[in-house]
């Protein structure tokens, strides 16, 4: 058996470490994706290369949605919603900045299925079952923990370069947990 000995000296093993903790902690932020496969979704047939680009780009919007409720800053969401999504989601952000709280998403699983694709390919319905977590902060104290099992109904319409999501719409699947944090 071949013995491999590998020296750094301290900053390089420093920089080692944060760069495998950096990709650790990248690797289990990634949420399950799944998708269903898109058999007949209306008068007109999406190609593949078409349905990747929706997935990557709605999955690419709840990271920013992730960003800009975490960082309170609703400009955040301009690369990937446009028009109710954002109104309602910027609005929502700014009401957070207002009580002083801010909240955390940690995206766990999607099952995505398209619904619809417009026959001029103008706009994509999707169904997506979501999990997520989310907590509630005011300033650095957590309020709240909540488990969220919910159904969305999103449509996305495409831009210059991307899709972008104009309607995310949630109803929740059942009942969800709230896990609240006593006060020391």
């Amino acid at each position: 058996m071949n013995r491999i000995t590998v020296r750094f000296t301290g900053t390089r093993l420093l920089a080692t470490c944060a760069f495998v903790a950096l990709l650790a902690a990248s690797k289990s932020q990634q949420p399950t994706v799944r998708v269903d496969p898109a058999d007949s979704l209306g008068p007109r047939r999406i190609e593949t290369q078409t349905q990747n680009a929706i997935i990557s780009d709605y999955l690419q919007a709840w990271r920013s949605l992730d960003n800009a409720f975490q960082q309170n800053q609703p400009e955040l969401l301009d690369s990937d919603f446009v028009g109710i999504a954002k109104q309602r989601l910027t609005s929502t952000i700014r009401e957070q900045q207002q009580l002083g709280v801010r909240a955390l998403y940690q995206d766990l699983a999607h099952n995505v299925s398209l619904a619809f694709y417009s026959p001029e390919g103008l706009s994509v319905e999707l169904i997506d079952k979501v999990e997520y977590d989310v907590q509630v902060m005011d300033h650095e104290k957590t309020l709240g923990t909540q488990h969220v099992h919910a159904r969305y109904v999103a449509v996305l319409t495409p831009t210059e370069v991307r899709w972008k999501v104009r309607v995310l719409q949630a109803a929740p699947q059942q009942e969800n947990t709230l896990e609240v944090q006593g006060n020391p």
